[in-house]
This record gives C-alpha cells, structure tokens and sequence, in this order.
C-alpha cells in the first residue's frame, strides 16, 4: 500500500521529536499499521539541528502545508490559540486529519473543532495534549469504555511539581524554585500559566470531557496556583501525614461536575503523592475498575513525541474506516455529550488544612472550636505549634472533615473577625483519593 504522507507544522521540541521518532522507527511503525509514514513536507520558521531533514521540502507557511494535495494527516505543533485555531480549521476545511498536541487549543476551541471535523468526516487526534507521553487520554476514551468514570485526579503540570518537591525535600522557598526551574527550561520566563493552574486546567478540561462525556468548558475551570504556598505549610502537611501537590480534580456528583485545580494535601501513603520532580500522574477511578493510575513524563522532546506518532498510527489505520464509526474525540457520541452543569467552586466538597496565626492566649482554640461548629464543620485533626519567636504568634494547624466550600468561607471569614486571630487564615484543600 501506499504510504501515509504527513506535513508537520512546527520543528521545535515536540515537532523535532516526532520527526525523529518516526525517520528512526519507521519500519516498526510501518509493521503496525500495514504501510507506511512518509514526512513529505515540514513549516518551520527555522531548521532544527538535530533533525536530518534531507530532500524533505521545508517552507515558513504552514498553510502551504494544509494546502497540500498530496498531504493526509497535518501535524499542528506550533501552540497557541490564534494561528494554531486557523490552521487546524484550514487543514479541516481541506479533508485533512489532524493531530496535535495543543492543550490550549482543544480545551478553549475544541467543541467547534471537532464539530467541524465531523462535518467533514476527518479525525482530529489529539493524545499528547495531557500529560505528554502518558496515554491517559486512550486509556479513558477506550480501556475505561466499559466503566462509569467517577472521579480523576492528576499532577499534570511537571513544573509545578518539580518546584513542590523541591519545597518539601529541600525546604527551599517557592520564588528560589521557581528561579532555578526557569534555568532549567522546566519553566518559562512568564511562568503564570504553570504556576497558576492555567495549564493544568486545559488538560483538567480536556480529561474531565473524556471521562463523563460532557462537552468542553475551560472557561467553567477554578484554577488556584501556588505562589502563595509556603516552605511552612508544606513541612506541617508533612507532620500531618500529607504531602501538598498542584492537583487537577474532577468529581461526578448528583449535582454537577466538580472541576478544579488548586494545592490539595494528598496522604502521603498515596502512590499520587510520590510522584516527584517534573513527572506526571493521573488517577482515574470506575465502577467497574476501580482506582487506576497513569504514570510517566509529562513532557519533553521523545514523551510527547511517543503520542503524537500514536495519534499518527491511529489516523492511518482508521484512513479507510467509514467515517461513522471512527472513536468519538470526546469518547461518546456528538449527540449523546450530557449537559450535567459544571458546579462552582463554592458547590464543591472538600475536607480542608487550616493554617491559623494566633496570639499565645487560653481560649484560643476553644472560640476556634466554636466557630468551625456553629458552620457544621467537624475536625478530624489539630496541632498547636510553639509560639514563634519573631512575633508571639502561635501557628494552630488543623485538618477538617469534608464539607461544601461555601461553608469553610463563612466560618475562615467568621475566624478572621477574632481579635486573636491575626492577618488571613490559610486554606488549603484536602482530597483522601481513596
């Protein structure tokens, strides 16, 4: 048969990666689908040096690339919403399959991508948007197909982690982390989207769609990032029995769907909450299956690369399938998307860390006491910790039991009234993931 002839638009990383992967595994990739990937035309704004690109012919247009006749499946691999949203329209447009690895893209655009495809009878793939070389998209869409997911959680976002395990292992502050992830490359000059939850919140979307078959709503996403996470409370989680971790978390309740990133404390027994460094986890849990976790790297040149050629080699075999019968992007069919609303962070439940400055008078604990239970608010654990020397304040620690949000607002506000409470009441949220 005839090979497979592919454009790829975009040979940084992750198109330099996949370029190679495919060139130095051809044959075995060739063997798994029954013929052949061709490269046959790459848009870069410059050569890669560690690609051998040979007689392959290279433009800085990628819609040169879309326009291509001969061209079946377009690799998107340049980012970002705008061009990136064109070009994928374009290349639709024309009767091409895509594949891409743009986060962004999908969960803010996705819907009417897909839509679009569905007119045309294409494939939009899109595996290495989350968690780079985990498969954990197939893994829900299609290993998990027999179950009703009930709830996922993730670390998927590597620089994020990396800067939390750096803080718990080294007791190293966030800002001094963050300046070395930036060294690195783990982290860019503008960290907002990692740090912030930005990033983990795209992949939170995408994953969350998968799982209970409801359509894309980043804009729905409570994203809460970790600047504001210090040295201090991850030793006190550590002294509870927690380690903190950038969490992703989607939840199916009766109510609505529970969607959002922020610090969560994790038992530290849990396998999630040994992943370490710039590695990425997910935790999926169904009715049938039970709790499962996808582990792996989260990024970088070859990862990534592994499930962009995955997506290819699932293009290719499905080239000749009836357009109907082809995977649903979003694991259920277009007509079937549910429209169970995505609660507001206020809706969900938690049980929660408290961190409370207080000045070192008796009673102290008592109207903490009171306070959490006149809001209906149970406590599973507390710690006192010894007056600090700098200022005579008595840093009291404690774990709740879990409760709607909208309740542990009312009672941190009601906290802060207290003469002997002083400046905010840190609140950070706690998932038992079990």
């Amino acid at each position: 048969m005839k090979p497979v002839k592919v454009g790829i638009c975009g040979l940084g990383t992750v198109g330099g990666g996949t370029f190679n992967v495919l060139q130095r595994n051809a044959e075995e990739i060739a063997r798994r689908i029954g013929r052949g990937i061709e490269v046959v035309q790459i848009a870069t704004r410059q050569p890669n040096p560690r690609c051998d690109t040979g007689s392959i012919t290279i433009t800085d247009d990628v819609f040169a690339v879309v326009s291509n006749p001969d061209i079946d499946i377009v690799v998107e691999l340049i980012g970002g919403y705008t061009l990136a949203l064109e070009l994928v329209l374009k290349a639709i447009e024309n009767g091409k399959h895509v594949v891409t690895a743009n986060k962004a893209l999908i969960a803010v655009h996705g819907n009417e991508i897909f839509a679009r495809a569905r007119e045309k009878g294409v494939i939009v793939a899109f595996e290495a948007s989350v968690a780079g070389g985990i498969p954990v998209i197939k893994a829900i869409r299609e290993g998990l197909a027999g179950n009703r997911i009930n709830w996922l959680a993730g670390i998927i976002n590597g620089t994020g982690n990396f800067i939390l395990t750096e803080m718990r292992e080294k007791g190293r502050t966030f800002e001094d982390v963050l300046k070395e992830a930036q060294e690195l490359g783990y982290a860019e000059a503008d960290p907002t989207f990692d740090v912030e939850g930005i990033d983990a919140a795209h992949k939170l979307t995408i994953l969350a769609s998968i799982a209970f078959g409801i359509p894309l709503q980043f804009d729905k996403a409570y994203t809460e990032g970790i600047s504001q996470l210090t040295t201090a409370d991850v030793n006190y989680a550590e002294a509870l029995g927690y380690r903190i971790k950038h969490l992703g978390v989607a939840r199916r309740t009766e109510a609505g769907i529970e969607l959002r990133v922020h610090p969560t404390l994790i038992p530290a027994d849990r396998l999630i909450a040994n992943v370490n460094g710039v590695m990425n986890a997910v935790m999926v849990n169904g009715d049938a299956v039970g709790s499962t976790l996808y582990y792996g790297a989260g990024a970088g040149m070859e990862p990534t690369a592994s499930a962009v050629v995955a997506d290819l080699v699932d293009v290719a075999r499905a080239l000749s399938a009836d357009p109907s019968n082809h995977v649903p992007p979003l694991a259920f069919q277009h007509d079937a998307l549910s429209a169970h609303p995505i609660l507001p962070v206020s809706d969900c439940e938690s049980a929660y860390y408290l961190r409370i400055q207080a000045k070192d008078h008796p009673g102290v604990l008592a109207q903490v006491a009171t306070i959490l239970s006149q809001h209906g608010i149970n406590i599973e654990s507390i710690m006192q910790k010894e007056a600090e020397e700098h200022d005579g304040l008595v840093p009291v620690i404690l774990v709740t039991h879990r409760v709607v949000e909208e309740r542990i607002d009312n009672a941190i506000s009601a906290l802060e009234t207290l003469d002997d409470v002083i400046g905010k009441v840190v609140r950070i949220r706690v998932e038992q993931l079990n």
